[in-house]
């Protein structure tokens, strides 16, 4: 799926991850179904239940892949029927509303999953991304320390890069840097996190600076219409006019359902 062409922390879904399909750029935070272990279970009620769960989600997930919301969205429903303690199931329902359009709605799902997962660090990194998605900035950093704290979190990278692009979002650019410093020394290739370091340093004014991340998260992932627009200001601001032409001109070539030129710098 690729990234949403703007300025947004990577949401990254439980349920693509699951289907084999990860953000574009971004590493996938942890947290992918348990595989069933191999055990008889005859006359053991928890053991049904908890094999009947996870083949709901598998079934779930292959539905996803081969874009059958509907029938994706029923094997969930089924699975939280079966156990809805468990926050696989709310953050797979999420990723639904927002393949549908409804991002809105997968909001209170990732609460939920958060609720009913609260020592899950990929879990409380989905929910903080949501939130500053969805214009609550500040808000999401608390989710994002939350999720740093988290024991056996394995992918601090990906909520390091969020807190520190939402972080600028929130005007706490003292906060930016190193968690986006910090995030880039785990993953040197998080794309989100070089773009956002490409604009912090824009933002300041430090403009050769800028243009190494900028071709470094050019580099990293396949390009998007607002990085390519952020490479193109920077290019302006450098005097390279021709550098900055080229740039607009991937942009209609490449996103041609907008790509109108915006203002230079």
């Amino acid at each position: 799926m690729p990234l949403p062409d703007r300025r947004l922390p990577a949401v990254v879904f439980f349920a693509l991850a699951l289907a084999g399909c990860g953000k574009q750029g971004v590493k996938p935070p942890s947290g992918p179904l348990e595989v069933a272990p191999t055990y008889e279970a005859r006359d053991n009620p928890e053991i049904r239940k908890r094999v009947n769960y996870q083949d709901q989600m598998v079934l779930a997930g292959e539905s996803m892949r081969a874009g059958a919301l509907d029938a994706a969205e029923k094997r969930v429903r089924a699975a939280t029927k079966i156990d809805a303690r468990r926050p696989e199931a709310y953050m797979m329902l999420a990723a639904i509303a927002t393949q549908r359009g409804n991002e809105a709605g997968a909001g209170p799902l990732y609460a939920k999953a958060a609720e009913l997962a609260p020592d899950r660090g990929d879990v409380l990194n989905n929910y903080g991304a949501w939130l500053c998605a969805h214009g609550r900035p500040a808000e999401s950093l608390v989710w994002f320390d939350r999720a740093l704290q988290a024991p056996g979190y394995t992918t601090p990278a990906s909520a390091l890069a969020n807190a520190g692009g939402c972080a600028l979002e929130a005007g706490q650019s003292e906060r930016a840097t190193p968690d986006l410093r910090r995030a880039l020394e785990i993953d040197p290739v998080n794309a989100y996190a070089l773009e956002s370091m490409a604009r912090s340093e824009y933002a300041q004014g430090r403009y050769f600076e800028a243009r190494a991340f900028a071709q470094r998260r050019l580099a990293a992932a396949p390009a998007t219409r607002s990085v390519l627009q952020l490479a193109s200001q920077i290019e302006a601001r450098l005097g390279d006019n021709v550098a900055s032409g080229r740039y607009l001109q991937r942009i209609h070539d490449e996103f041609p359902q907008d790509a109108a030129p915006n203002p230079r710098g």
